[in-house]
């Protein structure tokens, strides 16, 4: 996952359970007649028997690979990646798949550019110079690829939430010029209150949008014409720990160029006792100006201050690969559409800088997910009769770095997308702790995806929840949405709360203690009491979702109202 990409819950305040789906359990268990629609293909019998190529052993034995020192934390452009692409080509070759590209090779190159800046920065008043200490105080770059980079003396100005949404009334940009200064934002969307509640017809209510998510916040800040864009870091709306960023920043960022945008100068954040500090040195109080950023009539704020800063960058440019492998479909007409798997194989690499160990491993994310879609590509294999349509295991790369891999297929497939029937995303599968009673959805009730899945788990006697904290956007976190953002349907899930054999809170607390403790940190780590059974059981549920798409004569569809349903329309219109 990337530095706001995790999809784990929780928030034991709002942990939701709905009932499982007992009528569908008893139309399994004693129906006389054959089940029909997608219900029928999750609970075929070819694929019942193939799904048993998914085990705890083949799981371990993935994830240990590539989890492994020898892999190096998996960072892009060095020996990590050459070895996971390797690995994979080789496993994938051996089940008698098909190199993905067209071309005859297993890989998709993607130029990426590479940058490590020595920065320095501060904030200046009349009466004050903040010299910031860097990790700290503030983390940032810029993907301005000159080497030296430069701020002098630019007006800062808070914009509230930097959100410029005309669909909601809402504009924290209108009246105030901001072409060349530095803006200060706040993190997640704008929480609007209805008679004391979320109002659910701004933004999402307690759900986040797009315009809550950091890529967005220095997306619109270029828009605008600002020189720099700062984002204020808090634990709860931001959905990780400060800690997770300082991690991210410190060493090499990557990027796509596009030669018709040139970069923010700067793009960073800081946490929030640095905001307090800086609206002090104003005289102004964070907390307040905060909680009168809530407002659709709040007006951007200049500060008396200045930001300096100085980046010295050291550039590289490369080819990265998305790894992708081809299992070829059965019926002549359906076999050129394409049910894909994605998982982002990248992790954070090596920091040399570390005391002891320096390895960021990334054993949960991603080489679970990794892992899990080439234990999926064998079940595949496993199928006696095949599957009507072709099916894409589509290892990414530089989730981490922004979604960067996903991005460039989709902006670049090997397969057209109005020939893409849907995407399944597995990002960190997280449950090493056994068998759970329910699955959790993140952004459930945005397609039809949701259905099938909630038959093939009521099969394992799974129940469906919803994501436990919408606010944190998790849906926009990881690669699916690169492909949701084009109009592809897209289908995200994460391991589930409700341990059997435990206590209420058990998943609570252990997913808790990864994300706190473990996420994007050295001690991302396989373990010997690592307990796959209930990864192996998710991940099954997952290849027949995948098989039942791939036999039936529909198409998943978005929800009506979703933001990506006009997209998909227009793309299957032409």
């Amino acid at each position: 996952m990337n530095t706001t990409s995790s999809s784990l819950i929780g928030d034991k305040k709002v942990h939701i359970k709905t009932n499982p789906i007992i009528f569908l359990l008893l139309l399994f268990i004693g129906c006389v007649k054959p089940l029909e629609g997608w219900n029928k293909y999750v609970h075929a019998e070819d694929a019942i028997k193939a799904q048993e190529a998914i085990t705890s052993e083949l799981l371990n034995k993935h994830i240990s690979t590539l989890a492994s020192d020898k892999f190096e934390g998996r960072f892009p452009g060095t020996m990590g990646e050459e070895l996971t692409v390797e690995y994979l080509s080789k496993t994938y070759s051996a089940l008698g798949l098909k190199p993905g590209n067209p071309d005859g090779t297993w890989i998709q190159k993607a130029t990426m550019t590479g940058i490590i800046s020595e920065v320095k920065a501060q904030f200046i008043t009349d009466d004050e110079r903040w010299v910031m200490k860097l990790g700290r105080d503030i983390v940032g770059n810029s993907f301005q690829t000159k080497e030296s980079v430069n701020i002098k003396n630019a007006n800062v100005i808070f914009c509230g939430y930097g959100v410029n949404a005309p669909e909601y009334g809402w504009n924290d940009f209108e009246g105030i010029d901001v072409k060349g200064k530095v803006i200060i934002v706040l993190v997640n969307d704008p929480p609007v209150m209805k008679n004391g509640n979320l109002d659910d017809t701004m933004f999402g209510g307690k759900a986040m949008t797009y315009y809550g998510r950091w890529s967005y916040k220095f997306e619109e800040g270029l828009r605008q014409g600002a020189k720099g864009v700062i984002v204020i870091h808090e634990t709860e709306p931001a959905g990780y720990p400060f800690s997770v960023l300082q991690n991210g920043y410190d060493g090499e960022q990557l990027t796509i160029e596009d030669q018709n945008i040139t970069p923010l100068a700067y793009q960073g954040w800081i946490p929030l006792s640095s905001a307090e500090r800086l609206f002090q040195m104003n005289g102004l109080d964070y907390h307040e100006l905060k909680a009168a950023a809530v407002n659709s009539n709040f007006k951007a704020k200049p500060l008396k201050v200045q930001f300096t800063s100085k980046m010295i960058n050291s550039v590289r440019r490369f080819e990265s690969n998305n790894i992708v492998a081809k299992y070829e479909g059965t019926d002549v007409e359906l076999k050129d559409e394409y049910i894909i798997y994605t998982a982002h194989w990248d992790h954070l690499g090596k920091n040399k800088k570390l005391k002891g160990d320096q390895i960021y491993n990334g054993a949960n994310d991603n080489a679970s997910g990794t892992g899990m879609i080439m234990t999926v590509a064998e079940a595949f294999t496993n199928l006696a009769e095949g599957s009507k349509r072709s099916i894409l295991f589509l290892a990414v790369t530089a989730e981490e770095q922004g979604l960067l891999g996903a991005t460039y297929y989709s902006l670049n497939p090997l397969y057209p997308l109005n020939k893409t029937v849907a995407v399944i995303n597995i990002d960190a599968m997280g449950n090493t702790f056994g068998k759970t009673k329910d699955l959790i959805v993140v952004g459930k009730g945005n397609s039809e995806l949701d259905q099938v899945l909630e038959f093939a788990a009521a099969q394992d006697g799974k129940y469906l929840i919803p994501d436990a904290e919408p606010e944190k956007g998790f849906y926009y976190r990881s690669d699916h949405f690169a492909f949701a953002k084009q109009g592809v349907p897209a289908l995200y899930v994460d391991g589930g709360l409700d341990v059997m054999g435990k206590g209420e809170n058990f998943g609570i607390e252990m997913k808790d203690d990864y994300t706190n403790n473990h996420y994007h940190g050295v001690t991302d780590e396989v373990k010997p009491d690592w307990n796959y059974k209930g990864m192996v059981e998710d991940g099954r549920i997952l290849f027949r979702v995948g098989y039942a798409i791939g036999q039936h004569n529909e198409w998943p569809k978005w929800s009506d109202g979703t933001e990506f349903k006009a997209k998909r329309e227009a793309m299957l219109a032409k």
